[in-house]
């Protein structure tokens, strides 16, 4: 009985043992059932696939074992996130630059125009709030900057080539007498820049002062263009005459032609005593150039300036009027090479004449032939332009009101459409067939001779160059 009952009572025991083994197994097998279908679930949420999209569950977990946050870049792929991330800076980076040129139209478009890997610009937090920034900005704008009423009342501020060696150029010969009466040192111009700068002027392009409108009757006609600046900027426009390098101005101090850097920008060469050329900024492009890089907010959307050239000595220093000369073609070429460059960065270009006349006491007939000659020889080199600079200042009518002369008549045929003098406060009249519009000179007259006239502007006393001479006519 005894061994019998220790039988029973090891039977007994050894099914409890079966049992608990049983359900151990049990419970280690739901557990494991459970964790995959855990992994299964976080898979197919967000599936973390290595370079050659192949999945990769083992990198679903952190080393804690702790369950990562899931995000759309980090869905996508965190090569994909980083190339949004590199993108969306430079983008926002470039936007910010036009905006502070004025070209809001063109930053916000940009932005618009984004695609990254999650879709467009309303998927990125940055974009969207970049683009509610820039229209916030846009709105706060003033037309003309809340300081003048109309176009009309701008300024436009003229030079002619800036004497880059004093020493030349004021060296007391017969030539002293004349650039020190018309002529601007580069050390006067830089001046003269800062202090507009300074006192919120703004550049802007002939081209942008009216635009084309058309009424209901079909007609068309010139209107004012509403600009919209920053609160207390004043838009104004400055221009160059006589780019030409005349061959009167050689070892006199002055840059000998406009030429293309090795950095494929405007830039100017210069004759130097033992008859070597070095390049450098010894004129008004090359000079603005710098400062508008400087300072982008000194430019409404890329504006430079206004060039004015003859015809009778070539252009921008080439002397393409001398058709025998061994160079001739290439001259023609180089010059369509500088000007396409000039165009490209925001410089426009006017007629000077081809003979530089006085408009309003040559005939008729001159007038056409002087017109048609520089159509063919200079205006085929640069490119079509609408605006003629007058050379003296001096206007083809005396008329305050409307142009009604034969040479008008003929100038408008020939494609002009705005109409350049010269007078001591800014003077503009917006027509519905054309715009005329007067220029102040900052030359050495102004500045020795009528300081008077430019002190709205600055005063001389501070811009005159030490090494100008006293007046001296």
């Amino acid at each position: 009985m005894r061994n019998n009952g220790g039988c029973i009572k090891n039977g007994k025991s050894k099914l409890k043992v079966v049992r608990f083994i049983m359900g151990a197994m049990l419970i280690i097998l739901v557990a494991l059932l459970g964790a995959c279908q855990y992994k299964g679930s976080v898979s197919t949420i967000a599936p973390n696939n290595d370079k050659n999209g192949e999945k990769n569950n083992n990198q679903n977990t952190d080393s804690d074992g702790n369950k990562p946050t899931i995000t759309p870049e980090t869905a996508d792929g965190s090569e994909n996130a980083d190339n949004d991330n590199t993108a969306r800076l430079k983008l926002i980076s470039q936007v910010e630059l036009l905006a502070l040129g004025y070209d809001y139209e063109g930053a916000i478009k940009q932005i618009k125009d984004y695609k990254g890997s999650l879709g467009d610009y309303h998927q990125y937090e940055d974009l969207s709030e970049e683009v509610n920034k820039l229209e916030k900005e846009k709105s706060s704008l003033l037309l003309y900057g809340g300081e003048y009423r109309s176009i009309t009342q701008i300024n436009h501020i003229f030079f002619h080539s800036l004497i880059a060696d004093n020493s030349k150029a004021f060296d007391g010969d017969s030539m002293t007498k004349g650039y020190n009466m018309y002529m601007t040192t580069i050390s006067e111009f830089n001046k003269i820049l800062d202090k507009m700068y300074q006192d919120g002027y703004v550049l802007v392009k002939m081209s942008d002062l009216v635009i084309m409108k058309t009424y209901k009757d079909g007609t068309t006609g010139y209107v004012e263009n509403p600009i919209y600046l920053r609160a207390g900027k004043k838009p104004f426009v400055i221009s160059q005459d006589d780019v030409n390098y005349y061959r009167y101005m050689d070892n006199d101090g002055f840059a000998k032609r406009i030429v293309v850097g090795k950095d494929g920008n405007p830039t100017c060469e210069m004759k130097q005593e033992d008859g070597s050329f070095i390049t450098g900024a010894f004129d008004m492009v090359p000079i603005l150039d710098a400062f508008v890089k400087e300072h982008p907010d000194f430019s409404y959307k890329g504006a430079k300036g206004l060039l004015a050239l003859t015809g009778y000595e070539g252009v921008l220093g080439y002397r393409t009027n001398k058709k025998d000369s061994p160079t001739y073609e290439k001259d023609k070429a180089d010059v369509k090479k500088v000007a396409e460059v000039l165009k490209a960065e925001g410089w426009e270009f006017a007629s000077h004449t081809w003979g530089h006349k006085d408009m309003y006491k040559i005939s008729y007939d001159l007038l056409e032939r002087d017109t048609n000659r520089w159509l063919n020889e200079v205006g085929s080199l640069i490119g079509p332009t609408d605006i003629l600079v007058f050379p003296f200042g001096i206007d083809i009518e005396k008329t305050l009101g409307n142009y009604s002369s034969d040479k008008y008549k003929f100038l408008k045929k020939s494609g002009f459409n705005y109409f350049v003098g010269v007078y001591k406060k800014p003077w503009m009249q917006v027509k519905k067939n054309y715009i005329r519009m007067e220029r102040r000179p900052l030359d050495g007259q102004a500045m020795l001779q009528f300081p008077d006239r430019v002190k709205d502007l600055f005063d001389a006393k501070e811009i005159v160059d030490k090494d100008r001479p006293q007046q001296n006519w």
